[in-house]
């Protein structure tokens, strides 16, 4: 069975791991802060570097915060390009710009390994579930080796296309995933300001064709004003950034998207970086001066 090693064990990647470890892999786990008990109680072995990690593991798995950061643990002193050896797959989850994650592939294959960019969907909760979305860019062989390990985390894993593709898969993921909170934001907004308990608008919309995941869990953080972070509005806010981007390049008008932006900006620079990202609708009630809390 085939040695992986893991680096970045945060909110995702630390569950992430621990489901490949349940799938009976042994790990080999790398983070710049703690590697978590439960991965160290269930037998992984913490690496001192990126490069020993890449040294002792035959799939490398990276989920780190954004595009440099990627860059810094692949291609830097003691980093995961040093420790490859021919045959090897890098495999990263992390969301990032899909121009440097074909930049990234290129030096990866010219060591004789394969790199495969799979970033995810489902948040913490399927992180911990081993339920997420992977839409995955690279070969299909790589692919084909990879997939029952990625089939320990994810019920949904796809071969999108090649190199850049599923980075680009996942952007469009979060066109969709964060016009959608903004969306909720307002119609709970818009009720409560009206007289409505938002409580029961939410349950009421259940089941019709308002309803989603979205509108089912981040609509319930708002009305319990619960924004400790899930999904945090630094990185989606991130993520929307590299969508304006690319849309930018290809012509492409993303004008619901540029709002929904722009109101994480609004929220940013009320000191919440780290909200979670349902708190969208604390910059839409402090526009319109009422919280869906107030009496109306």
């Amino acid at each position: 069975m085939s040695k992986l090693g893991f680096i970045g064990l945060g909110i995702m990647g630390g569950p992430m791991a621990l489901n490949l470890q349940k799938g009976g892999y042994e790990i080999f786990a790398c983070d710049l802060k703690k590697v978590p008990d439960a991965l160290i109680e269930g037998g992984a072995v913490v690496c001192a570097t990126a490069r020993e990690v890449a040294e002792k593991a035959d799939i490398i798995f990276t989920m780190l915060p954004n595009t440099p950061d990627v860059g810094k643990v692949l291609f830097s002193e003691n980093g995961v390009a040093e420790g490859l050896t021919p045959g090897k797959i890098v495999i990263d989850h992390s969301s990032i710009a899909p121009k440097e994650t074909r930049e990234y592939a290129a030096k990866i294959n010219e060591l004789g390994c394969e790199y495969i960019d799979a970033p995810v969907s489902g948040g913490d909760v399927g992180a911990q579930a081993g339920t997420l979305a992977i839409m995955c860019g690279g070969n299909q062989d790589a692919f084909d080796r990879a997939k029952p390990m990625l089939d320990c985390m994810g019920q949904n894993v796809t071969l999108v296309g090649a190199n850049g593709i599923g980075q680009m898969t996942k952007i469009c993921n979060q066109i969709i995933v964060g016009n959608t909170i903004e969306a909720v934001a307002e119609a709970l907004l818009l009720a409560a300001r009206a007289g409505a308990d938002p409580r029961k608008v939410h349950a009421a919309l259940a089941g019709g064709w308002a309803d989603s995941l979205v509108f089912q869990n981040h609509g319930k953080r708002m009305i319990e004003r619960n924004f400790e972070p899930g999904g945090r509005i630094e990185l989606h806010r991130k993520d929307l950034n590299l969508a304006l981007a690319e849309g930018y390049a290809l012509g492409v008008p993303l004008p619901n998207t540029a709002t929904t932006h722009a109101l994480w900006n609004a929220c940013v620079g009320a000191g919440g970086i780290a909200w979670d990202h349902s708190a969208i609708i604390k910059a839409l009630e402090a526009m319109s001066g009422f919280e869906i809390g107030d009496e109306a």
